[in-house]
């Protein structure tokens, strides 16, 4: 082949490149979502939902905090919960302990359209009157229509501090 034509044929390759770039990039902006706005203090309120929905008594009240396609992986549990049968299965349990959340401490990361909150929280057993203290760390993600949790770990806080 001629110089000229390597020439040519390079500079041909370079510009599709450019252009399946340039169409990629606009399809990419397309399709991204707009990200939901939440501040720190917002995803605090998400936490308070949840604990207020403990106070109903009622698991499918609880489990309406979570996304269809989320895990719970729970404190007081060493079987992951995956389905809302096996959410609803847990909270009957753990509610009947009429638990009352407090966080302790905690940490909150901003993305778009995702939040995570994690820290320490004790729950107030009612029902026994002892203290439960935990780890916690809620994953949130915004579904156009609300903030649901997609991830909760708990677990206890080990004896040894």
């Amino acid at each position: 082949m001629s110089k000229k034509i390597m020439v040519l044929l390079g500079t041909l390759v370079l510009a599709g490149c450019a252009a399946q770039t340039q169409g990629e990039r606009s399809l990419s902006a397309q399709s991204s979502p707009s990200c939901a706005p939440i501040d720190e203090a917002g995803v605090a309120v998400l936490f308070e939902r949840w604990n207020q929905s403990l106070q109903t008594g009622k698991p499918e009240v609880v489990v309406n905090n979570y996304a269809e396609r989320s895990i719970l992986l729970p404190t007081l549990s060493g079987v992951n919960r995956i389905t809302k049968a096996e959410k609803e299965d847990y909270f009957d349990h753990f509610l009947a302990g009429k638990p009352q959340g407090r966080v302790t401490q905690r940490q909150i990361t901003l993305g778009c359209n995702m939040a995570v909150d994690s820290g320490l929280y004790t729950f107030h057993m009612g029902s026994s009157g002892k203290d439960v203290g935990a780890r916690y760390t809620y994953t949130y993600q915004w579904n156009g229509r609300d903030w649901l949790i997609v991830s909760h770990h708990s677990s206890l806080l080990p004896a040894d501090k």
